[in-house]
């Protein structure tokens, strides 16, 4: 991969993990837990996404998130650029509203 067109934007993360058993459930619940605690912002209940102002930024999340993984269930991870973020279609509520997506925090945007 070219860092330099991946110099700035999200890893999107999302997961569908069995949840048929107690031990599952908790499984599900501490990789919900590590995503936060390691910096991810909840998009929807299985989509997570985190900032990241370098390439090697990306690539230490995903080493991260590979340590991290549950033994069960499917996760995938995406990198999208500001670019690609900002142009995302975001919708809440009743009577539907459109919002605009999330910015890049204020820290990352001093870079």
């Amino acid at each position: 991969m070219d860092p330099e067109r991946y110099k700035m934007g999200w890893l999107l993360v999302a997961f569908d993990l069995p949840v048929g058993s107690k031990a599952q459930r908790k499984q599900a619940h501490d990789f919900r837990e590590y995503l936060k605690d390691d910096g991810y912002l909840m998009v929807q209940w299985s989509v997570y996404a985190r900032s990241c102002v370098t390439f090697a930024r990306q690539e230490t999340h995903l080493r991260r998130l590979r340590a991290n993984l549950p033994p069960e269930g499917s996760v995938r991870a995406w990198f999208l650029t500001s670019a690609q973020w900002s142009a995302s279609f975001v919708i809440h509520g009743k009577p539907a509203e459109q919002v605009p997506p999330e910015d890049l925090p204020e820290q990352i945007q001093l870079w």
